[in-house]
């Protein structure tokens, strides 16, 4: 594991490399260190609009790399109340704090019992391991 990768016991994660920091009825959502490394640097991030309905297993929005366009895929369901305007305008806070200002919105969760089906930190290690 690069000294850089890390994966916080506190987060869930999804299998389309997409973390959720669940917080009472609401969650903080973003892309993991695996994805922003594999993408590379980031130049644009297309969020959804604040108070849109987003579904857990679809694409909520686009990151582009310099090598790819991506979507990112909602964890969790929920309705958007904040995108995260710093990303927004400075995509790459994302490559430099995946987990910290580099988070991209908050939902209130739609049903909270879709985070069950999420990994823990140490599934998450195991399944990139496996990639």
């Amino acid at each position: 594991m690069a000294a850089a990768e890390s994966y916080p016991d506190e987060l869930r994660y999804h299998s389309e490399h997409d973390w959720a920091r669940i917080e009472g009825d609401e969650a903080v959502l973003g892309i993991t260190w695996f994805a922003q490394d594999a993408l590379g640097e980031l130049v644009h991030y297309e969020p959804p609009e604040e108070g849109a309905e987003i579904a857990k297993d679809s694409s909520y929005g686009e990151v582009e790399s310099v090598k790819a366009v991506s979507d990112v895929i909602a964890p969790l369901s929920g309705t958007v109340l904040e995108v995260n305007r710093k990303v927004v305008d400075e995509p790459e806070t994302v490559n430099e704090a995946p987990y910290g200002e580099g988070w991209l919105i908050r939902i209130r969760l739609g049903d909270p019992s879709e985070a069950d089906g999420l990994m823990d930190a140490e599934a998450y290690k195991s399944f990139v391991a496996e990639q």
